[in-house]
């Protein structure tokens, strides 16, 4: 029988799951990409190439947190600001570079900065669930 917080995979380590696999999707996607998504993006391949190798990074960390037996609740509030950070700095690249940017390199990062945005909420909802596997 489910429980209420079984019930709701944002409430357990399946949002990490989530969170990690994410960043490492995007940033795998970035990297070997770069090229062709900077002409389509219009945005410079060196930001590109930064943008994939921070969401590797990043999605490994969230990762191997994920794989924790007891997740220490200062590595969860480090998550949830990453996550919070990384929102601000895309919304932050479409008003400095946005004006380079098409339309779609545009969306992408509006979509990022919410995505991740939601992720940071929803983990620090569920923060006390996260320090227990």
């Amino acid at each position: 029988m489910a429980t209420p917080t079984s019930s709701r995979w944002w409430r357990d380590d399946r949002l990490l799951w989530v969170d990690s696999r994410a960043g490492l999707a995007v940033g795998a996607f970035t990297l070997l990409l770069s090229g062709p998504l900077s002409t389509l993006y219009g945005l410079p391949r060196t930001f590109l190439l930064v943008t994939g190798a921070a969401n590797l990074l990043y999605g490994s960390w969230s990762g191997w947190l994920r794989g924790q037996v007891v997740r220490p609740p200062r590595l969860i509030a480090a998550l949830v600001v990453a996550n919070a950070t990384w929102a601000v700095l895309c919304l932050v690249a479409v008003v400095i570079i946005g004006r380079l940017a098409t339309f779609l390199g545009q969306a992408t990062l509006l979509f990022e900065a919410c995505f991740v945005g939601g992720l940071a909420v929803l983990e620090w909802r569920a923060r006390g669930v996260l320090v227990r596997s």
